[in-house]
């Protein structure tokens, strides 16, 4: 089963299948740093996800030591923003806190269109 039909359970789909097996996702971007892909359940009509491959549990957790996972991620959540903006003429960023939180792992959502 790919990312995209199984029934994940755990806290950290990121750390458990996304970044372990980028092969199973519709990627945007990836290197050392960083993972974008399209959301395997989306929300909006466009909707990526940029995720640090390192482990960051969310954005108010993040400190000095996570400084260059910081900067590469949002390096890239403005490349996607720009990207989708352009060829969708509208563009959102968000990011989810504490119970909001679904995934324990710092990820920034870049969206367009209504919402699924």
């Amino acid at each position: 089963m790919t990312a995209r039909t199984t029934t994940y359970s755990g806290t950290d789909f990121y750390c458990d299948v996304a970044i372990p097996d980028p092969g199973a996702l519709d990627v945007v971007h990836e290197d050392e740093l960083v993972l974008a892909y399209h959301h395997t359940r989306p929300f909006w009509q466009q909707h990526i996800v940029v995720v640090p491959k390192r482990h960051i549990s969310s954005f108010t957790t993040a400190a000095v030591a996570d400084e260059a996972d910081l900067r590469a991620l949002l390096s890239v959540v403005q490349r996607v923003a720009r990207e989708v903006e352009l060829e969708h003429g509208a563009a959102a960023v968000l990011t989810n806190l504490g119970t909001y939180q679904d995934s324990k792992h710092l990820h920034v959502h870049v969206y367009s269109g209504p919402r699924r």
